[in-house]
């Protein structure tokens, strides 16, 4: 009896489980889902001027290669390779005794032709002489003086000094090797302060600078010298500052751009011939943008969209056009907003489908 008491009692407590189970799930179906809490604001409105990226490189506004003038002996190396140098600085000593005795003699050979021309002067006035040798000796002594000035200079020339100010290479040429006048390279001597910028921009921007020019609003690079910053690779702001001094007469068949190019200040000679640099240029006049920060944009195979909460607070997509992308992190959008909508700044995460309904809370966007 007291089995049948236990028994009936079980199936009693698991059929009262089975009714409260039932009970909860019901309840739990009926509760309506809290709507998502998301971050919501008006595009950032801001009058901006647009900024045109290019990469280039630094090359030096001279450059030389220093050659000797006269065949001879190398004697000394005045410099200590990479160092910096200044116009007029000895570079090279040749062995200058060959031409010295070659001055001696021009020198002695111009002394008596000079005597010779004197003398068929005196002689000329009494009749002595005629006037075809004293057209001969005339031309003896002009010869003799050029051959002189000629010996003047060779004996300068032993002294090889540099033309420019600049930064100076190794010596490619040891002490005590014969060098060949005009054609032996006895070093190389780079310009470092100011440095020329070349880079290259596309037909698409050269037409938009020169429609800017037309209409007034940014003057061409062929009448003013537009202000350019620029960035080493190492560096994160661009703290070089230039200005546009040249821009090329043909467009490039193969590439379709044309050559840029701009004048940097380089005092402390940081900045090398050779080096790569990311140019910033003024790319458009200044007028009223719409910014919107990077965490709200989304991407759907390519293309772009933020969502939007209309009146009933409901989520909607709206793809957009992106311009290019601010140091805040602001995209500008070139289209797709007209600046009314409220667009889901945080959150974004929360939100499974359009016309979900979610909870906004405004904020306001500062770049």
């Amino acid at each position: 009896m007291k089995i049948k008491n236990f028994g009936f009692l079980l199936a009693t407590i698991f059929l009262s489980a089975l009714i409260l189970c039932a009970c909860d799930s019901k309840s739990e179906k009926k509760m309506p889902e809290k709507a998502a809490e998301v971050d919501v604001a008006l595009p950032l409105k801001k009058k901006i001027t647009e900024w045109n990226e290019y990469t280039g490189r630094f090359q030096a506004m001279k450059e030389v290669d220093i050659r000797s003038r006269v065949t001879g002996y190398l004697q000394e190396i005045k410099f200590k390779d990479g160092q910096l140098i200044h116009e007029g600085d000895v570079l090279f000593i040749i062995d200058k005794r060959p031409f010295d005795y070659a001055l001696q003699r021009a020198q002695a050979q111009y002394e008596l032709a000079t005597r010779q021309y004197d003398r068929a002067l005196k002689l000329q006035k009494n009749s002595f002489i005629s006037a075809e040798v004293i057209d001969q000796r005339l031309q003896e002594k002009q010869v003799a003086e050029t051959n002189l000035s000629d010996a003047k200079l060779n004996v300068e020339f032993t002294s090889i000094t540099s033309p420019i100010n600049g930064k100076i290479s190794r010596h490619f040429v040891s002490v005590g090797n014969l060098v060949q006048m005009n054609t032996t390279i006895l070093t190389r001597v780079v310009s470092v302060d100011p440095i020329y910028f070349y880079f290259e921009t596309s037909q698409r921007d050269l037409l938009n600078y020169i429609r800017l020019d037309r209409a007034g609003k940014l003057p061409s690079a062929d009448k003013s010298a537009n202000p350019i910053d620029i960035k080493l690779m190492d560096e994160h702001d661009f703290i070089h500052h230039g200005k546009t001094d040249f821009i090329d007469n043909i467009i490039d068949q193969g590439t379709g751009t044309i050559l840029v190019r701009a004048i940097v200040p380089n005092p402390d000679a940081l900045i090398y011939p050779g080096l790569f640099g990311r140019a910033r240029l003024i790319g458009s006049g200044e007028f009223e943008a719409l910014l919107v920060p990077d965490s709200a944009i989304n991407t759907d195979q390519n293309r772009k969209f933020v969502y939007i909460v209309d009146s009933n607070n409901r989520v909607q997509r709206v793809y957009i056009e992106l311009g290019p992308v601010r140091p805040s992190g602001y995209y500008i959008i070139r289209a797709g907003l007209n600046g009314n909508e409220r667009i889901v700044v945080n959150g974004i995460q929360r939100i499974h489908q359009s016309n979900q309904e979610v909870k906004p809370l405004m904020t306001t966007l500062t770049e």
